[in-house]
């Protein structure tokens, strides 16, 4: 788990607005960083590397059949997460909701 991922985790583990969420979260074939299985969000931390090479690629894939299954994602700048987590945490309640 990076920096930013334990930290958002760190916050998401207090159950916020009552929401239970699960870290490195076996979906198919994908792990995934974060997932709300009431509101079926999947959240996932992005650093530098997923703008890089394939990655941009792949996580659109990953993206469509998660979205194909039901699912909602979330995808989140790990340099947002370590500037202003609590607004992220309130980026997730806000989607969480929706």
């Amino acid at each position: 788990m990076t920096l930013p991922e334990g930290l958002l985790w760190q916050a998401l583990r207090q159950r916020p607005s009552g929401l239970k969420f699960r870290r490195q979260h076996p979906i198919g074939r994908c792990i995934v960083d974060f997932y709300c299985p009431s509101a079926k969000l999947v959240i996932e931390v992005d650093g530098e590397s997923h703008l890089l090479g394939d990655h941009p690629e792949r996580d659109s894939r990953r993206d469509a059949w998660m979205k194909s299954q039901g699912l909602r994602v979330l995808r989140l700048a790990a340099v947002d997460v370590m500037k202003d987590l609590q607004g992220v945490v309130t980026a997730i309640l806000t989607a969480c909701r929706s």
